[in-house]
């Protein structure tokens, strides 16, 4: 607590001792999952490798033995008349906290409030409830219902935490008792009929859409756009009007004779036949021309040599000696006797120039027939040409008609698309107009409903605006309203108060005006209640004494433990409260042996 001093008289410091700590051990307790954000989890679990908490937990008259894990342990354990002392030493089993949650769930929450609250199916209430009850103090106490914040790292459940607050309002009123299954089911319908009429309203403007745009492509492929166009349902005869009169002008474009198109397409294939073959032997002639050419040249490279052997023919040498034959004789040579043939070179002579003679003429035939096949050739790509144009132009006179026959069927098909998507819009609109008919009727049974709850608001309004008269000035006045958007508070001193400190003094007030109606039984929740540092939340000193003057005042007035409240401070409480029975607890920040886990993490 600040403004304290220690045993030493050193100045304490209240902030950082533990306060949070202790409520969230408390709430883990209770059924929390969570006892602290990661980072401040994992270093606990460091310093206590097997540290657990443990709480003895009073349930209508019985008491539960309650120890969970801070360190590696995964021990959890709930028992009915249990000894805390033996469980915490280790003795007997694992039993998850489940029990305890169960039992709180039937003996306190009801079975039947998780449907009032519009919970998942399965969810228990409990935790919700619990959720409330024990507000994190990062919310400030900004709001009725804002119970947990991102930043305390609770990982609570749906509806206890997140953005939407209708969750939390419909789970608020079913702990308070302001709500029945005849409302609930009233507002399931509605939202059931809210999804309907959002789902009409984007079918109609899809619709409309489309409407639209099969409007104009009409307009603009019927010829209509210089015209006038009149309403439904003469729009609709017009298109069918027009779009009659283009398949009939379609219907006389000629169709092109299938059998002239065959005719013509045989007449294509012979002349590309023919075609064909002459450019084959076009083009091996010009292979087959080179060949003959470089033979040519071999048989006339023969012809000298041939035309020198018949000339020595005539007047031979000795091929041994090189001396004329005839002086070889007259010498009476005898060392040559092999002579050549005269007659037989010539004949080999004669032979070679008719070959030459053969080739060239073979050369000739090749070179004729190549001249020849040109002209055959050019015709032959003309006629090709003319019959591919003939064909081309009967097959574009049969693929125009047919197009535009396929334009004409569609535009007709379209016309009666069209006539679809008006009778689909007409029927949508009337169906839109049923189903917002039915979500008035409904909205006006859910306002029936409220004014109906009024009594059960009234009852919380009257005890905070005497809760309001004790916290700030007896002609201070509070009222307490549910409307469609949520929990309306006024605070009226001298005119409606909304600064920080009275949005605080507003959720504070709330909540003990709540809890008075659980010590009277009139809500689904026990009588129990912490606040985590309420006066950080912007509270006036005067009033933040005051609360503690008036929980005095109501435990006074009521039986013994009828309602359990805790509330942790930095700030001095006022004198008359700060000892036994009432505090419970003093810690400091610093130094570490004065924090709740008597240490610095």
């Amino acid at each position: 607590m600040d403004d304290d001093r220690g045993a030493e008289g050193l100045r304490a410091i209240g902030h950082g001792s533990g306060k949070t700590l202790f409520c969230r051990l408390l709430r883990y307790c209770l059924g929390e999952q969570r006892f602290a954000d990661e980072t401040q989890r994992e270093r606990i679990a460091f310093a206590f490798p097997n540290g657990i908490v443990g709480a003895e937990v009073m349930l209508d008259g019985l008491c539960w033995a309650i120890v969970r894990p801070l360190g590696i342990r995964r021990r959890h354990v709930a028992i009915a008349d249990g000894n805390l002392d033996e469980i915490a030493a280790g003795d007997g089993g694992t039993t998850s906290i489940d029990p305890l949650i169960e039992a709180i769930e039937h003996s306190i929450v009801t079975p039947g409030v998780a449907g009032l609250a519009r919970l998942q199916s399965g969810q228990k209430a409990w935790p919700i409830a619990l959720a409330w009850l024990t507000r994190d103090q990062e919310c400030r106490f900004d709001d009725v219902l804002d119970w947990r914040s991102p930043a305390s790292g609770s990982d609570a459940p749906l509806p206890a935490s997140g953005r939407e607050t209708g969750p939390r309002r419909e789970a608020l009123r079913a702990f308070l008792t302001a709500i029945t299954e005849a409302e609930q089911q009233t507002r399931r319908t509605e939202e059931a009929l809210r999804t309907d009429v959002a789902n009409a309203e984007r079918e109609i403007s899809y619709l409309n859409w489309d409407r639209d745009r099969r409007h104009k492509r009409l307009v603009d492929h019927l010829g209509l756009a210089a015209k006038t166009l009149p309403e439904m349902p003469l729009l609709l005869e017009l298109f069918r009007k027009a779009a009659d009169e283009q398949l009939a002008a379609v219907a006389q474009l000629p169709t092109g004779d299938m059998a002239e198109l065959g005719q013509a397409r045989k007449a294509l294939q012979e002349v590309r036949e023919e075609l064909r073959r002459a450019d084959e032997e076009r083009i091996a002639i010009e292979a087959q021309t080179p060949v003959e050419n470089q033979v040519l040249t071999l048989l006339s490279s023969e012809i000298p040599a041939l035309s020198f052997a018949a000339e020595n023919a005539a007047s031979q040498v000795c091929p041994i000696c090189e001396v004329p034959i005839d002086k070889a004789l007259a010498e009476k040579c005898s060392l040559s006797h092999k002579l050549h043939d005269e007659a037989e070179c010539r004949a080999r002579l004669t032979s070679k120039r008719q070959a030459i003679d053969d080739q060239r003429q073979k050369i000739d035939g090749l070179n004729a027939r190549f001249r020849a096949l040109q002209p055959t050739i050019a015709l032959g790509r003309q006629q090709v040409q003319r019959a591919e144009k003939r064909v081309q132009a009967i097959e574009s006179v049969r693929d125009t008609r047919a197009l535009a026959w396929q334009a004409a069927i569609q535009l007709k098909e379209e016309v009666e698309r069209f006539a679809e998507i008006s009778t689909e819009l007409d029927e949508a609109r009337i169906r839109l107009r049923s189903l917002e008919d039915r979500l008035s009727s409904e909205r006006e049974r859910l306002d029936s409903f409220r004014d109906k709850q009024g009594l059960t608001f009234g009852r919380i309004s009257q005890k905070f605006s005497a809760i309001i008269r004790c916290l700030v000035d007896e002609n201070a006045k509070g009222a307490v309203t549910l409307t469609g958007r949520g929990v309306e508070i006024v605070v009226d001193v001298d005119g409606d108060r909304r600064t920080a400190a009275i949005e605080s003094l507003k959720v504070l007030a709330f909540d003990v005006a709540c809890l008075c109606l659980s010590v009277e039984g009139s809500t689904r929740v026990p009588a129990f209640l912490v606040h985590d540092s309420p006066r950080e939340a912007d509270l006036g000193l005067s009033i933040y004494d005051e609360l503690f003057r008036l929980m005095y005042e109501l435990e006074s007035l009521t039986e013994t433990a009828a309602f359990q409240y805790i509330i942790t401070t930095t700030t001095r409480p006022p004198d008359d409260v700060r000892r036994d029975p009432w505090l419970r607890l003093t810690l400091r920040g610093a130094p570490g042996a004065a924090r709740l886990l008597s240490r610095d993490l």
